[in-house]
């Protein structure tokens, strides 16, 4: 069984890898490239929870966080212009928002499954995304955390502006996180397609099997 939820497990390392690497990379004045693939790993979640359970797509959830935990690392020992590329704020605020959203994400699917198809992918992506935006940005970059990482200067993030240049005052991280997550709620709007498409192809795949 574990061969067969494989790929499964190299997509969600490879979704984690190229994010980790893409958020290094502006699009834009509120995002970066990672923003557009980061959102993919619930869609890959999502159809290993479909397709062959909670219990799996539980694995490959861990299996994404290791990889994740070993990015941070690597990352900490890179410097950048204004010191390592993870900082210890980041690499905790990463690690433990995509953990806690994406076994929210299963649970939440888990109990809609029995719905309309639609039900449970996008319930539970909208809530997975939103709780993920939330703890990321929130540890990595509100000032009221500053205990976390004392020499880690994130003042920059507190700057006051208008919301995403034209809202109500705000500082600067609540319209990263807005920008981040307007696009994940969009993207899981997009999602149901390729959930559709894969779902049905992998469980075709799986009858298949089942009767050769």
């Amino acid at each position: 069984m574990t061969r067969s939820y494989l790929p499964g497990i190299l997509a969600m390392a490879a979704v984690v890898v190229a994010s980790n690497i893409l958020v290094q990379f502006l699009f834009g004045q509120w995002l970066t490239w990672g923003a557009f693939t980061y959102p993919i790993a619930f869609l890959v979640t999502d159809v290993m929870n479909r397709v062959y359970g909670a219990a799996p797509a539980r694995r490959v959830v861990f299996a994404g966080f290791v990889v994740g935990v070993i990015c941070s690392l690597i990352g900490t020992q890179i410097m950048g212009e204004f010191g390592p590329l993870v900082t210890l704020r980041i690499a905790l605020g990463s690690g433990l928002a995509f953990l806690t959203a994406q076994m929210l994400d299963v649970s939440i699917f888990s109990a809609l499954r029995n719905g309309k198809w639609w039900r449970a992918p996008l319930a539970s992506t909208l809530v997975g995304s939103s709780v993920d935006t939330a703890i990321f940005f929130t540890i990595a970059f509100s000032g009221a955390l500053t205990w976390l990482e004392p020499g880690n200067d994130v003042s920059w993030a507190g700057e006051v502006l208008p919301l995403l240049g034209a809202g109500p005052l705000a500082p600067l991280w609540v319209s990263l996180a807005t920008a981040d997550w307007l696009v994940k709620l969009t993207l899981s709007l997009l999602a149901l397609v390729p959930f559709r498409l894969i779902v049905a192809r992998l469980t075709a795949q799986a009858k298949r099997t089942t009767a050769a």
